[in-house]
């Protein structure tokens, strides 16, 4: 490792509340990505006639466990549960719904209050709310790692070609950046939205199209600094190819930007798909989504367990997001000295 690896390390150990941050957050994004160990209307595991099953990743007929019919067994019916019972047991999830469950045993009309069955409530169509806002925390954050990381490739790679090679490309597209980014993104979002099947991967591209902007400029000026130093020009001089050039002495430092800003691209992805999603723009009706728990809670003020919980959820995971990315820019900060 070296030396300057090791200050940036001790530079964002240094900022204790982004330390613990990340921490904390990582223990969130894998129990979340664990959902379906941790809530779901199947069991982890089902012991009956001595056989061992596994719900969670096979479908079973419900002729395995003694029942009347060839279909995938409903394990949270009673009479099922009975039929286990008489010669097995059964291990279930810490929370026996799925995002899409829906719990036809409420004690009173959907959305129902926090119950011991449903330690949030329920929603306005029944669906257990803890579930729902696990499964909606999973979906959101590998949204915006996915979008993140495909924008600052793209974001990345544009600003390499105009700030190395500078002259009539990089006119050009500064030009086609000043007026793509006049453009306003979210009408065009929306209309976007509007045109084709909402989906993970269409709603992907859509705010694709606009989100790889914002690191272009920062990583064209770090390559238009870079370009002129004489270690450039030797290597010019040498013969090096100019990709070698790009990816082994300017990139490095372009990155120190790059890895600065990308917590906070990710806070502006995450938001992005919620806001769409409490708009009815965005992932397909039933998703696991925190925008549409907040839309409903906003419909049924009556049911305040809706809107809290998935303000809360945005919140912590938005600030802790934050907080990562400033103890990132820390660490990269060379006026920073942590040692």
């Amino acid at each position: 490792m070296s030396p300057i690896t090791r200050r940036r390390l001790a530079q964002f150990k240094a900022n204790k509340r982004g330390f613990w941050s990340l921490w904390i957050f990582l223990f969130l994004f894998i129990v979340t990505l664990s959902a379906d160990f941790v809530a779901n209307d199947k069991p982890l595991l089902v012991k009956y006639q001595g056989h061992l099953y596994t719900p969670i990743f096979k479908a079973y007929p419900e002729t395995t466990f003694g029942g009347d019919f060839e279909t995938e067994t409903a394990y949270r019916d009673s009479y099922v549960q009975e039929l286990i019972a008489e010669q097995g047991w059964i291990l279930w999830p810490p929370i026996r719904y799925s995002y899409d469950t829906i719990n036809y045993n409420l004690p009173q009309p959907a959305p129902s209050p926090p119950s011991r069955d449903n330690l949030i409530g329920t929603d306005d169509q029944g669906r257990d709310v803890a579930a729902r806002v696990i499964y909606g925390f999973r979906i959101s954050v590998l949204f915006g790692l996915t979008l993140t990381l495909v924008s600052s490739l793209i974001g990345v790679t544009a600003g390499a070609f105009q700030g190395f090679y500078g002259g009539w490309l990089d006119m050009i597209m500064q030009r086609i950046i000043e007026v793509w980014s006049s453009l306003p993104s979210l009408y065009i979002l929306i209309i976007f939205s509007a045109m084709f099947v909402p989906g993970f991967w269409t709603l992907l591209l859509i705010l694709l199209l606009f989100s790889w902007v914002s690191l272009v400029d920062v990583v064209r000026a770090e390559f238009l600094r870079t370009r002129n130093f004489d270690y450039i020009r030797a290597a010019n001089a040498l013969g090096v190819g100019s990709f070698t050039i790009m990816r082994r002495h300017v990139l490095p430092n372009a990155m120190v930007a790059t890895m600065t800003l990308m917590p906070f691209i990710l806070t502006g992805s995450i938001t992005a798909l919620t806001s769409l999603d409490f708009l009815g723009l965005g992932l397909p009706p039933g998703s696991a989504s925190l925008g549409e728990l907040l839309a409903q809670g906003k419909n049924n003020l009556q049911a305040p367990w809706l809107g809290i919980s998935a303000f809360i959820s945005l919140a912590l995971m938005l600030s802790l997001l934050t907080f990562i990315g400033e103890a990132v820019r820390d660490a990269f900060d060379p006026r920073k000295t942590n040692l």
